[in-house]
């Protein structure tokens, strides 16, 4: 018989947490989603809103919140540096005083606690690939500090929760993930390049665009979320999730270019303060452990996301509620990018589960 939990997703609203709440509700579970709708958006759930299932608060976790549930997923922070770097003060209170509060909540309730930790406790690393005994590198001053050093400072509480407290702790570490419904202006380097090919406008590379990343689609990445959950007792991480396929920032912006037929050019600005040359993630433990690796290449992942924008650029007056599966998206910009019903490039919107090829959107 299915073990039916009332499941918490903080940050639900977001790119990854909308994700994980559709995954959850589809694996049988009672959701309950809550977002300030900082950077998350009512948009990326409304078409979980009628779901028996599904239950949407607006709350911000710096502040306690009092409800019942058997598992907590936290994702509630900001990502991307333009959204983490406008309020660093609440950043910081988002990582430090909402980890507090979820894990308090845990405590009292004795649920099993997710947290999305980041590659960015890494810095930027003196160690290739990163293993998740590496300490990092951060500078604990710059502009970047309030994401990475909360992140690490709430990592430390997860733990210190557990061992003072028994409290059951998962903590996840992870890296550049990319796919349908990020937000189009996070300043994310695997949106801004498609959005600006789209738009034909140069495409800003910063640095010489040697520096690597590595990407993995987002669907990959939840797999690895309700990996690490069920994971059997003991297996509190922290454990890498990313893609260890290793780019250049400039063969992404290459290939971004030939999947649109975009006629834009690169052009190389300044590498911000403290941004990390290279990062790739060490997935043995996450192998061993969960028995967990990506499956979908960036090309084909990269193919979804670029339907996804170009509707979205293209067709952002269009109601959601007034489209039909039946129709099309607009025409692709270049002959490589294949033409898909509307519900495949739509799944950010509209949550249909469909194929493409060998994978899933």
């Amino acid at each position: 018989m299915h073990d039916r939990k009332r499941v918490l997703v903080t940050g639900g609203a977001g790119f990854l947490g909308s994700f994980l709440c559709e995954r959850l509700i589809r694996d049988g579970h009672d959701v309950l989603c809550v977002d300030n709708y900082f950077t998350g958006s009512r948009e990326t759930v409304q078409h979980l809103i009628d779901d028996p299932h599904f239950e949407l608060i607006r709350h911000d976790i710096t502040f306690p919140l009092y409800v019942e549930v058997d598992e907590i997923y936290n994702l509630a922070c900001p990502a991307s540096p333009v959204h983490y770097q406008y309020d660093p003060v609440q950043t910081v209170k988002t990582n430090v005083h909402g980890a507090i509060n979820v894990l308090g909540l845990a405590k009292r309730t004795g649920a099993r606690i997710f947290q999305a930790s980041t590659s960015e406790v890494y810095g930027d690393p003196d160690m290739h690939p990163q293993p998740e005994f590496y300490r990092g590198s951060v500078n604990p001053i710059g502009p970047r500090a309030c994401y990475d050093e909360g992140k690490r400072c709430a990592e430390t509480l997860f733990f210190d929760y557990h061992r003072q407290y028994g409290v059951d702790i998962r903590v996840a570490r992870i890296f550049n993930t990319y796919g349908p419904r990020m937000h189009p202006n996070d300043g994310r380097v695997v949106s801004n390049f498609i959005v600006q090919a789209l738009r034909d406008e140069p495409i800003t590379i910063f640095g010489d665009g040697t520096q690597t990343r590595s990407f993995c689609y987002v669907e990959d990445l939840i797999e690895g979320f309700i990996r690490l959950m069920g994971a059997p007792q003991g297996v509190t991480g922290p454990i890498n999730l990313g893609n260890p396929a290793e780019f250049e920032v400039r063969e992404l912006a290459e290939m971004v270019i030939a999947l649109t037929g975009s006629r834009s050019h690169i052009v190389y600005k300044p590498l911000p303060t403290d941004d990390p040359t290279r990062r790739k993630p060490d997935i043995s433990r996450a192998r061993e452990e969960l028995g967990w690796e990506p499956t979908i290449p960036l090309r084909d992942g990269l193919e979804k996301t670029i339907i996804y924008f170009d509707w979205k650029l293209s067709e952002r007056r269009v109601s959601e509620p007034a489209l039909r599966v039946e129709e099309s998206v607009p025409a692709p910009r270049s002959p490589n990018i294949p033409k898909l019903p509307v519900n495949a490039a739509l799944a950010g919107l509209n949550g249909t589960h469909v194929s493409v090829g060998s994978h899933s959107l």
